[in-house]
């Protein structure tokens, strides 16, 4: 995928057409995104743990009982192809726990463990507050409609 910046030049002669609103938004988006993460993998550098562990430990702290591995990519932010993988790496740490349901031996479940509550418990804080020292100044209701925006950009999507 190429990507072009929304501020690109426009050079006598050249072919390229003037940029729709469209890829002036989809642009934005994609600017806007990485400059808001930025701030918040700091955050996670800081306590070793990558975007995608923070956001499998946060699945599972909805889900005390557990969920199985493709629940868990399913409920993902931002997919990642190897789930398996992630879940070893967090078991090796002993955020998370899997074991086998009686009833069904092939089903494995997927638990966070209690320092993952812990882990999750110091990050809490700090990440809500990147959040808001990013977005806070919008407002609620900018937010609102900001919010509502991007869930009707994300229906098309598909």
């Amino acid at each position: 995928m190429v990507f072009v910046s929304n501020t690109e030049r426009k050079d006598k002669g050249s072919d390229r057409k003037a940029v729709s609103p469209e890829e002036n938004a989809f642009v934005s988006l994609i600017r806007t995104s990485e400059a808001l993460s930025r701030k918040v993998e700091r955050v996670l550098r800081s306590a070793d743990i990558s975007p995608t562990q923070y956001n499998v430990l946060r699945i599972l702290r909805g889900s005390p009982d557990g969920l199985p591995c493709r629940e868990i990519g399913a409920r993902m932010i931002t997919r990642d192809p190897d789930i398996t993988r992630l879940l070893d790496r967090l078991e090796k740490r002993e955020l998370v726990s899997r074991s086998r349901k009686n009833e069904d031996r092939r089903m494995v479940l997927t638990r966070i463990t209690p320092q993952g509550l812990r882990l999750l418990g110091e990050l809490d804080a700090p990440v809500t507050e990147a959040h808001r020292s990013q977005l806070g100044h919008l407002g609620r209701e900018r937010l609102s409609s900001l919010i509502e925006l991007l869930e009707l950009a994300r229906e098309q999507a598909d």
